[in-house]
């Protein structure tokens, strides 16, 4: 489905600031640099850099914590507010200076939305997003070959797209003000003897943890220390911008694809002025790293130059700080091969596992199912001491695997089949398949996910590891 934008977190950083020192709400021991993201992102409107402290390497100075998540993305946030609705702290790391809100959207089926809800979300994200009513697909010549109308295939179905700044700005603020920390890039990991992790940041800080969450994208230090590969290339880019039109979108509530050979492109109003847009093209390589927004917006229109004329004009109307070209990646989790998602106290969640590529819009949902499964299997574990948290842990990959697994090879599939090259396949494809044999119904099965509230409980601290 829609293209979505996953967040790229790298292992080092050059990012370091300097503040008072904060006390911990989880040990009541000073720990610096601990600050808020709405602290944060108001000293940004001041100045560009923060100086550098130099963090004492005794063992006095190493701060203990019961829960690190690192990543403060879509799914490290997901999971510190579900762990804290069942009543259970942690710290959240994030190595950028404030929240990552560049980027443009991500589009979220029932499933992503029944999450929000279970967190106490989806009501304050609803008022500011467009809900799609359908799909149009759309040949390179402008010729319509089949629409749909979501409601019409699953009464139940609900889909935006929504803004990634705004999602993760809606999620932090759910959170105390101190337990997001930021210019903490992770550096080393070390198992102690006693079980706990021994995480080194890049300024030499370092932390015990009981518990450590890797919520930290596509390129996970995280899932590199567990001996998970890289992700693998599938052999697409895609460039991506979010149009704005000061007087209004002209666009109906419609996820709109235009299909070519070797190249699609796509486009889905998100509010009542930006509208989000995608073209995917294949490339054997990922090829030079551009960030040039004028390059970038030359680039995308050489490939459509052809194509239908709102296109063109939705990417002349597209600011040049939500203008971005990436390669698509993923990584196939087979069974008996690949690392299990979790080791002793340490587990994987979101595009730190299972980064899939964006073609049925499932990235972002399924970090945040990942989340609420794990936050309640730790919370029904978390006082049973370091035993049962491993076995939730390992609970949660065996409930997960079956459900992440096919939807990246399947994310996969799709995605070659709509970027074939030959004429005649393609020809078949729009004047046979989409046309005649495509229903929408079992295409979006699923987007089925049950998930029940996430009830407050009291605050619980992990069990002492001895």
């Amino acid at each position: 489905m829609a293209i979505a934008s996953p967040p790229l977190l790298s292992l080092k950083s050059h990012i370091s600031s300097a503040s008072s020192l904060h006390r911990s709400p989880h040990r009541g021991r000073p720990f610096s640099r601990r600050k808020s993201w709405l602290l944060v992102r108001a000293r940004n409107k001041k100045t560009n850099s923060l100086s550098v402290i130099e963090a004492k390497t005794s063992t006095d100075d190493v701060s203990e914590e019961d829960i690190v998540i690192v990543g403060a993305g879509i799914a490290g946030l997901a999971t510190a507010v579900s762990l804290q609705r069942l009543g259970v702290r942690s710290l959240v790391l994030e190595q950028a200076e404030s929240l990552r809100t560049g980027g443009t959207s991500l589009t979220l089926f029932k499933n992503g939305w029944r999450v929000l809800d279970a967190i106490g979300v989806g009501s304050d994200l609803r008022s500011q997003f467009l809900e799609i009513q359908g799909m149009v697909v759309k040949s390179d010549d402008g010729r319509e070959l089949r629409s749909f109308t979501f409601k019409d295939e699953d009464e139940s179905q609900e889909v935006r797209a929504v803004e990634r700044k705004i999602l993760l700005e809606t999620l932090a603020i759910k959170l105390p003000s101190a337990a997001v920390q930021f210019s903490s890039g992770l550096a080393r990991m070390e198992r102690r003897e006693n079980g706990k992790m021994l995480l080194e940041l890049v300024d030499g800080t370092r932390l015990l943890a009981k518990i450590v969450i890797g919520c930290d994208g596509i390129r996970s230090p995280v899932a590199k220390w567990m001996g998970f590969s890289e992700p693998r290339y599938v052999g697409h880019c895609a460039f991506r911008g979010l149009g704005f039109y000061a007087n209004g979108q002209p666009f109906e509530p419609r996820v709109n694809y235009v299909y070519g050979r070797g190249l699609r492109a796509g486009y889905v109003p998100v509010s009542p002025t930006k509208v989000y847009w995608f073209i995917c093209f294949n490339s054997p390589s990922p090829g030079p790293k551009t960030i040039d927004p004028s390059v970038l917006k030359k680039q995308a229109k050489e490939l459509v130059k052809n194509w239908p004329s709102e296109l063109l004009n939705l990417i002349d109307l597209t600011p040049d700080e939500t203008i971005s070209k990436t390669p698509l990646v993923d990584r196939w989790l087979w069974p008996a091969i690949s690392p299990p998602p979790s080791t002793g106290t340490t587990v994987l969640v979101g595009d730190a596992w299972h980064p899939m590529t964006p073609n049925l819009g499932q990235g972002a949902c399924c970090a945040l199912e990942d989340a609420v499964v794990l936050a309640r299997k730790l919370a029904n574990a978390i006082n049973s001491g370091p035993t049962s948290v491993e076995d939730a842990m390992k609970s949660y990959g065996i409930e997960r695997w079956p459900r992440v697994f096919p939807l990246t090879v399947r994310a996969n599939l799709v995605g070659s089949l709509l970027q074939w090259e030959n004429p005649v396949v393609c020809s078949v494809r729009n004047n046979v398949v989409i046309p005649k044999l495509v229903r929408l119904g079992p295409i979006l099965e699923h987007t089925n996910f049950e998930c029940e509230p996430s009830l407050k409980r009291q605050t619980s601290e992990v069990p002492k590891q001895q």
